[in-house]
């Protein structure tokens, strides 16, 4: 198993989102670097669907794009998770 290199961290939040964290901290058994890092990690992957899709909107908007796939047997323009 690899080690990811750590680095630390310091950034403001309100008081009442940190309280929500500690809570769920006690709850889930986790540490607070676990917790920050797994919802960074769930934003992230979050924002790059967010991009798929904008570019799926935009290619199914593309006259050129249209015809190209009329012509190659069509796309539903569902976005597929591999």
């Amino acid at each position: 198993m690899t080690v990811e290199p750590m680095e630390k961290i310091t950034f403001n939040m309100p008081a009442e989102l940190k309280a929500q964290v500690l809570a769920l901290k006690e709850d889930s058994h986790l540490t607070l670097s676990a917790i920050y890092n797994e919802a960074i990690r769930n934003y992230i992957r979050q924002k790059e669907l967010e991009k798929w899709e904008r570019g799926v909107e935009r290619a199914l908007e593309d006259r050129a794009y249209q015809t190209l796939i009329a012509e190659t047997g069509g796309d539903t323009g569902d976005l597929h998770e591999y």
